[in-house]
């Protein structure tokens, strides 16, 4: 499926015959089996045990269900098309280890081609929209049979985000950070691993996010600042009005616009 980034919906990606809309399993290992299989009976992907690798060690990293309900595996592996997206229903749920504990009942499959910089940031852009809406995810659970489940998702558009913030998942950005600062201080058998979980991370990444990242880490050591009381704990200086606000309880990284870091909303206490 060749790919439009300034403007489409989620039905040029996905077909109705890419849907399961009653998953049998609620096994996130046997569901991901249960979604990859239509792929690959439909010759989207080829390599099923790759992608499905590549999915589980991302999970590993974290968990992608992003909380109430739903959840969005993805991989970037190069399968000989651009995108690949398939949509499975749970009646019953499955524990995805979601955020907020809850089980999924929608489970967004996304292969990307990685030779297409951007697309997963496009996509979840939209998606994310849609699926952060109470009103609009409960049509989806509530979807009477395939046909109606795709009407809905049929209503999804898909749109590249403003310039001032960057669509992706900020804690990976996090976590990237502290795997490189662990890696200073790493003995040979530990940083093997720690670069495996980089390279994971950065497998997820635009470029020029990482090269904005790779640069603040070596200019000043770390690259994520923390926005607290409205002020970046990167330079001391306050933030755009509305930020942190607009940062907490986000998966948007937002960028300093006096010292260039990435700006997340700061660790809750437990």
């Amino acid at each position: 499926m060749k790919v439009n980034f300034k403007s489409s919906n989620f039905s040029d990606y996905l077909k109705p015959s890419q849907i399961v809309f009653n998953l049998k399993s609620n096994d996130k290992v046997q569901s991901l089996n249960e979604l990859l299989d239509i792929l690959l009976e439909q010759k989207i992907i080829k390599n099923k045990e790759l992608v499905l690798t590549r999915i589980i060690n991302r999970e590993k990293l974290e968990s992608t269900a992003i909380g109430h309900g739903v959840a969005l595996p993805h991989a970037r592996v190069n399968t000989g098309n651009d995108i690949a997206v398939v949509v499975g229903r749970s009646k019953e749920g499955i524990d995805f280890d979601a955020i907020d504990k809850k089980k999924v009942h929608l489970v967004i499959l996304m292969v990307w081609n990685p030779s297409l910089p951007g697309l997963f940031n496009h996509l979840f852009a939209g998606l994310a929209q849609y699926l952060r809406n109470e009103e609009f995810r409960e049509k989806l659970f509530k979807a009477k049979d395939k046909s109606e489940l795709y009407s809905y998702l049929s209503e999804i558009v898909l749109s590249i985000s403003p310039q001032d913030k960057i669509i992706s998942r900020a804690n990976l950005i996090k976590k990237l950070q502290e795997i490189e600062i662990s890696k200073k201080k790493a003995t040979p058998e530990q940083r093997e691993k720690l670069d495996k979980e980089a390279k994971l991370i950065r497998g997820e990444l635009d470029a020029a996010i990482l090269d904005r990242f790779d640069k603040l880490m070596e200019k000043y050591g770390y690259a994520v600042a923390e926005v607290v009381d409205g002020v970046c704990r990167g330079c001391n200086i306050n933030v755009a009005t509305g930020i942190s606000s607009s940062i907490e309880g986000s998966n948007d990284i937002y960028i300093c616009e006096n010292c260039g870091k990435f700006l997340v909303a700061p660790k809750k206490e437990d």
